[in-house]
């Protein structure tokens, strides 16, 4: 090249750096949330509101990445509905409560020595420091909020709006107190809901079959001759350890049994179970079926069992609606203090309930009358069904090892037992209908939410709301003397007084005997005092919709929350506002506490294995902002000087953007491989904005438009809807794929490829500023930072455009274009003729690429091309309208339509070829030299310029 003409082009000039830098960060998240989220309250009309209510995170250790993409997917929704123009609110919530928090707070000895005082001051510093920690975390991730008006479920104001909740409850007669059987941990002490419970598929338990001796005059009702004495009934259970506590034993009406003679005894066993009944007990013995009788037809006899001491009362055999014959011996053992149905089943009879079991697991003296020391003190989960099984000597028939599923405490990992105790309890008996026709008029992300949802309401009647714990907020229930609950609307009115006036902690701090407590209508001489328990977190949690005020939009949480949260929102709100007044036939409408539900899958790590501690695969929110999960940056060697290793840190977009491209409807995948592919294309949209940054000149405003910009201008309207759509719909990994489609082929291969050209060497024009805010546009909800430092190095004409109030106004509205310039090409000709362009473009490429491989080709602008496109065909047709800009949009030096291939040009017997879906292409050696400028060879002759570089150089610079 005889003379230097880059002085001459318009090369791109941006000062976006090619990496986010760090000490910009605070900054820029400083103003994409907290000023945008003021910004947008501000200019949003409130009849346009939209409320995200949180689902309060529980205040217990640092975050993971789970915890990310529940906030990042809330934050990302709050965007999209600016964006559509609503006001959003979005008020950040804990969780401060608890058995996790308290247990952590009490430390390695328990707390033992610490009272309920001690033990609520300690666990509300430890939950306060929590909230702090995780709050400047979720803020590091771009999330916008109102943080400076979060609340906790240990605020004063919180708990006062959760009993009045609570007092409504039982101004409506849904709270009531009974002594059964609940799930109880041995391990935290006290009792769980069913949402506490989390279960192992390989616990193994202690099975056994056991027969109890039928008892009184029964031979002339069984016709079985003389087996005085010497007549059984066989159980089988794989909880030995509540039969101290076995108070009847349960048969079907409708089964048939079998009475089989073993030696010289008889025993009662369903017909179905006979064959794996003695192979298990009576393999090697003499076997006889004297009848077979229906249940009802041994509903008469009676039992003893023995481990109710010498003095024990025959027991009865019952009809049982839940007996079955598929396993065991049909006949089931029936501990009323240790089981649901045996509850159910026993006391409408006046069956009395007894668990002689402690809140430690261990068996108390009532366990074995006889030798009251003889089981006191056992565990019942270790060793204590052994201990059972040798006290009941040769009616143990058989005992083995059995592997089952088994209810596990969620907190500390250990098994829990079933076991009565007295507990305050809600109705949701009285209420599920109403729940369920309030979620009605929800829509449900995905839809299979609902069935999930609607499942755990309908299989529960009742909900055990009392806990055993110090940190939580009181049940507001005094006790006479005699240990009689008393409470009412009005005893709990003026508790709450008293604690609106004290606070919270003085229900434990206060002496038992101050008369403060009690209202006056109950006097001052009954001897009444305060009680222990504590409201169920999932009620503390779920009291939170009261924090809104009216039904929120929008609760969005893990799909473990359908029988958590969702479950206790929805059944709290309901308690309160339809209780009394059932509409049986019509939906709930507003009832619900959500207009919408959308749920998530967990977060697993590269392998697919649930995040742990124990397997150390957590992965936390930094890991990801800082690079440190990706292989660090090669760099170059200074001095003969290893370089020390560079970290690929893109910041919060890169959490976030992996949080919009994971299908989060079902568990979610987080590793390298995952973050790697998000990594490229953050740093591919980083490259776009820096080259449209430096690409955009005030002066090419007025640059006429091509039917190559009006192509781009239709692509980028059509990919904008189809995001908008996406997002509308929470499908934010479909938007990702939509945009990074639009960016690879239509915006990267396609618009800026064949536009460089112009851009450089020509006038500058195009539509590279509709472009830059419709690309800002679809990022602003996933990659808000990005946006916000596009804009800070966006070029001083464009952001001092005095149409513009605020620089958000543009960011987040459709991007505008003259519409007057775009009236030279028809659009509806444009678009049919873009698959012809696609194609043909597709053919040019794949023939040129084999030029490439021979070493023929170098660049694509050495190519002249030939088209052979059928005559008189739509496709022919399409091409010749854009004669004038082929060379341009495929980026060669010429393009003929259906002219001749001339042999050898090359020295070959043929051209290179390929074929698209509408053309044939020809790939064919220059026929004119190389401009020095714009690398085209359109020029007359080497080292001259073509004629419309002659022409821009020769015209001043504007």
């Amino acid at each position: 090249m005889s003379k230097s003409w880059a002085s001459t082009l318009r090369l791109p000039k941006s000062t976006l750096p090619p990496r986010p830098l760090p000490q910009q960060r605070e900054q820029h998240i400083r103003r994409c949330s907290d000023d945008f989220y003021k910004w947008q309250a501000e200019n949003r009309p409130a009849v346009s509101s939209f409320t995200l209510h949180d689902g309060p995170p529980y205040a217990n250790g640092t975050l993971h990445t789970g915890h990310a993409l529940n906030k990042i997917l809330k934050d990302i929704i709050l965007r999209v509905k600016v964006q559509q123009g609503r006001r959003v609110t979005y008020i950040p919530g804990w969780d401060c409560h608890g058995l996790p928090i308290e247990l952590k707070a009490l430390g390695a000895s328990g707390g033992k020595h610490l009272t309920p005082v001690q033990i609520r001051e300690t666990a509300r510093a430890l939950a306060s420091k929590t909230v702090l920690e995780q709050m400047k975390d979720f803020r590091s991730y771009g999330v916008m909020g109102e943080w400076d008006r979060r609340w906790t479920t240990m605020d004063m104001s919180y708990e006062i709006k959760q009993l009045q909740l609570f007092q409504q409850m039982v101004r409506r007669g849904l709270v009531y107190r009974r002594y059964k059987p609940v799930y109880w941990s041995p391990s935290s002490g006290t009792a769980l809901a069913e949402a506490e419970l989390e279960y192992n598929e390989n616990h193994i338990s202690t099975s056994a079959y056991i027969r109890f001796r039928i008892t009184g005059d029964w031979r002339s009702d069984l016709a079985l001759g003389d087996f005085a004495g010497n007549l059984y009934a066989v159980i089988w259970t794989t909880t030995p350890w509540t039969l101290p506590a076995n108070r009847a034993i349960a048969v079907h009406d409708e089964l048939d049994y079998s009475i089989v003679r073993v030696g010289k005894e008889a025993m009662i066993i369903a017909n179905t179970c006979l064959e794996s009944v003695r192979q298990a007990c009576f393999d090697a013995r003499d076997w006889d079926i004297l009848r077979v009788v229906k249940g009802d037809q041994i509903r008469s006899l009676r039992y003893i069992n023995p481990l109710q001491g010498k003095e024990a009362s025959p027991q009865p055999i019952l009809h049982g609606s839940f007996v079955s014959a598929e396993s065991g011996s049909g006949l089931v053992h029936c501990a009323p203090g240790h089981g649901f149905d045996d509850y159910e089943l026993c006391t409408p009879l006046g069956i009395p309930v007894s668990a002689p079991v402690d809140s430690d697991g261990l068996f108390t003296e009532e366990a074995y009358p006889d030798d009251p020391e003889r089981l006191k003190g056992a565990s019942v989960l270790k060793g204590g069904s052994n201990a059972v099984l040798g006290l009941l000597g040769d009616d143990v028939l058989a005992v083995n090892k059995y592997k089952h599923k088994y209810p596990y405490d969620w907190r500390t990992k250990q098994p829990i037992i079933m076991r009565a105790t007295a507990q305050w309890f809600a109705d949701v008996a009285t209420i599920k209908d109403s729940a369920l026709k309030a979620l009605g008029d929800v829509r449900f992300v995905p839809e299979s939410g609902r069935k999930r949802l609607e499942a755990f309401i309908k299989g529960r009647s009742e909900w055990c709301i009392s806990r055993q714990r110090a940190w939580g907020v009181p049940i507001p229930a005094l006790y006479d003397a005699n240990g009689d609950a008393v409470m009412n609307d009005e005893t709990i009115g003026h508790i709450i007084s008293v604690i609106q006036a004290r606070g919270t902690d003085a229900w434990w701090s206060d002496d038992a005997a101050d008369p403060a407590w009690i209202p006056p209508s109950l006097g001052k001489e009954g001897g009444y005092t305060r009680g222990t328990d504590t409201m169920d977190v999932w009620f503390d949690s779920g009291s939170s919709w009261t924090q809104t005020g009216s039904q929120a939009d929008l609760y969005l949480e893990g799909s473990d929350q359908h029988r958590g949260w969702f479950q206790s929102s929805l059944l709290t709100r309901v308690a309160v506002l339809a209780a009394g007044n059932p509409r049986p036939n019509a939906t709930q409408v507003g009832l619900a506490p959500f207009r919408t539900l959308i749920t998530h899958g967990f977060t697993l790590d590269q392998h697919g294995k649930k995040m742990s501690k124990s397997l150390g695969n957590i992965i936390s929110g930094d890991q990801v902002m800082d690079g440190s999960l990706l292989a660090p940056l090669k760099m170059k060697k200074k001095g003969g000087n290893t370089p020390p290793l560079v970290r690929d840190a893109l910041g919060p977009d890169a959490l976030r953007l992996w949080a919009a491209s994971s299908d989060y409807a079902g568990d979610v995948i987080i590793g390298e491989s995952v973050l790697k592919a998000t990594h490229q294309s953050l740093l591919k949209y980083r490259t776009i904005i820096k080259m449209l940054l430096g690409s955009m000149h005030h002066s090419a405003r007025t640059a006429p438009l091509t039917a190559l910009d009006h192509i781009a201008i239709i692509q980028l309207r059509d990919v904008m809807e189809e995001v908008g759509r996406l997002y509308e719909n929470f499908e934010f990994h479909k938007a990702f794929s939509a945009l990074n489609r639009w960016v690879t082929n239509d915006l990267s291969a396609f618009y800026l490829e064949a536009l460089k050209d112009r851009l450089y060497c020509a006038d500058g024009g195009g539509v590279l500023e509709p472009i830059f805010f419709g690309f800002l546009r679809m990022l602003g909800p996933i990659t808000p930072l990005l946006v916000e430092e596009a804009w800070d190095h966006a070029p001083s004409w464009l952001k001092d455009d005095p149409s513009i109030s605020h620089p958000l106004q543009q960011l987040y509205s459709s991007p505008t274009i003259d519409s007057t310039r775009l009236t030279q090409h028809s659009e509806s000709q444009l678009r049919e003729a873009v698959p012809v362009l696609m194609s043909a473009h597709a053919a040019i490429k794949a023939a040129s690429e084999r030029a490439r491989a021979e070493k023929v080709l170098g660049s694509s602008l050495q190519c002249s091309v030939i088209l052979e496109v059928p005559d008189g065909s739509a496709a022919l047709f399409s091409l010749a309208a854009l004669a004038d800009e082929l060379e341009a949009m495929f980026v060669v030096s010429s393009v003929e339509l259906n002219g001749a291939v001339p042999e050898s040009d090359w020295g070959f017997s043929e051209a290179f070829e390929a074929r698209g879906s509408q053309c044939l292409a020809w790939v064919l050696p220059p026929r004119h030299a190389k401009c020095p400028r714009c690398w085209r060879y359109v020029a007359p002759k080497e080292d001259e310029l073509c004629g419309r570089c002659e022409e821009v150089v020769a015209t001043p610079a504007v």
